[in-house]
């Protein structure tokens, strides 16, 4: 479960969506937002917050401070319904302490479940759907107003996607939607039917955001969707048209994206990774999800073992030294051992650095959870473990050579109590480095050539060299 930190929205940045606006006089009430899932997720609750706050709303970190908690959901993984309902449990005491307490239900659950949702868990006061975040306040004011439950969770598949990122203290790296939903069907996965139809924001307005956002000192960008190099403007541009557009039309010091799709990957892509490396940051996540092609097939992904390694080639000829990693499955329904083996074989062929793998489980609407052959879950889970293990051996060996390896760090964030600043490697490895100076966080937002002393896989101890550029506005 992941919350933000309490921030504050400058009151300049501007909004088009219409919000019920409390009159300033009144005192503020507490919002308590638990979030679950992936990272879009995690930018829809920031959203969210900064609509409320320009309702009279403030985040809290503890729910018997709120007057309204929000449950922003994910449907990905297993019983994410048992999940809310569990959670909406917890509440009990606190609803009957304060009858003022509202509790809402967002995200994919929400979408997916509608009105189902209030009978399931009767404590919800509404339940909103992901194409409904940009209501939110005025939804909240309604149930206010008229004491009844509501559900808004229709898809407005005619209207353009256009909102405006909305960050209240973006810090040195922040998310930006680059567009949602998805049209590839993956025969696990419930994402089209909880984000919809594939739409995509217009390049010009993306560029006028990313400007905003270096102008309040943001130097790293992470470009989302569901699958992202699908893009496409309504001016007629692609994925690569938008991110030279950013590389060349914007100030931002450094630029991430993920997931693409492998079926859409291509050699441009690649050369523009390589033309703009100095801002295109030296790490991929390229979802294989199977290293079987008989269950890449089942899966629906539209591309086999072969093609997928013919792609980590093209991407580690193109970009020497980048980092990878994936997203599998196991326990796919009809997977046999030697299949399985197939997928424990992509992953010593590729050697990864870090792999998000998971048990299959059977989702609503999908196709694979009416399919033949459905898994036990002791094979699926001893097939997770072995490809668990086998990962960390393979991790820590590649971990190894970054050991005295001299990288560029984005300097995030000074510990003081520790003496510790921390920031990312282009390749995207957590970075501990011990300050300089009483004057460390004044490092804040630039970035160092930083030696590497000590390396796990996703965490690297290292000490300063130099600043060399990208110093904070």
């Amino acid at each position: 479960m992941v919350t933000s930190e309490p921030i504050k929205l400058s009151k300049n940045d501007p909004i088009e969506t219409p919000v019920h606006i409390l009159k300033p006089h009144q005192d503020p009430k507490g919002v308590y937002i638990s979030t679950y899932g992936c990272q879009m997720n995690v930018n829809d609750s920031e959203r969210m917050l900064s609509l409320l706050e320009m309702s009279n709303y403030v985040e809290v970190k503890d729910p018997k401070d709120a007057e309204l908690i929000l449950i922003n959901s994910c449907s990905v993984r297993e019983k994410p319904v048992h999940k809310v309902r569990s959670e909406v449990g917890t509440y009990r005491e606190l609803k009957k302490k304060n009858p003022r307490l509202k509790i809402g239900v967002g995200g994919c659950v929400a979408q997916q479940e509608k009105d189902k949702l209030l009978k399931d868990a009767p404590l919800v006061d509404f339940v909103f759907g992901t194409d409904a975040v940009d209501q939110l306040p005025d939804l909240v004011a309604q149930v206010i107003k008229e004491e009844r439950k509501i559900v808004s969770a229709k898809f407005k598949h005619d209207e353009p996607y256009q909102i405006e990122t909305l960050i209240r203290n973006p810090g040195v790296a922040s998310f930006v939607n680059i567009g949602k939903g998805c049209d590839n069907f993956c025969t696990f996965c419930v994402v089209p039917f909880t984000r919809g139809r594939e739409k995509s924001r217009s390049m010009k307005e993306l560029i006028g955001d990313i400007q905003k956002l270096t102008a309040r000192g943001v130097k790293e960008v992470t470009l989302l969707g569901q699958n992202v190099n699908s893009y496409h403007s309504d001016c007629g541009a692609g994925f690569g048209d938008l991110m030279k557009a950013i590389c060349e039309d914007t100030d931002i010091l450094r630029i991430r994206y993920t997931s693409p799709h492998p079926k859409d990957f291509d050699q441009a892509l690649i050369d523009l990774s390589q033309k703009y490396r100095s801002k295109i940051c030296d790490y991929l996540h390229l979802p294989a999800q199977s290293g079987s092609t008989e269950i890449l097939a089942l899966m629906n992904r539209n591309y086999t073992r072969e093609e997928f390694l013919q792609k980590v080639k093209m991407i580690r000829d193109g970009i020497p030294g980048v980092a990878l990693s994936t997203d599998l499955i196991v326990g796919f329904p009809g997977e046999t051992e030697a299949q399985f083996q197939d997928t424990m074989k992509l992953i010593e062929e590729v050697r990864f650095e870090n792999i998000y793998a998971f048990a299959y489980s059977p989702r609503p609407f999908t196709k694979a959870a009416k399919f033949e052959g459905q898994l036990d879950e002791p094979t699926k889970f001893r097939r997770l473990n072995e490809l668990l293990d086998r990962q960390r051996v393979i991790a820590f060996e590649l971990a190894a050579a970054y050991e005295n390896a001299e990288l560029d760090v984005l300097i995030e964030e000074f510990k003081a109590d520790e003496k510790l600043m921390v920031g990312r490697s282009t390749q995207n490895k957590l970075t501990y480095i011990l300050a300089p100076d009483e004057n460390a966080e004044s490092y804040i937002g630039t970035v160092h050539k930083v030696k590497v002393n000590k390396a796990f896989p996703t965490v690297l101890r290292g000490e300063l060299l130099s600043q060399y550029r990208g110093a904070l506005n």
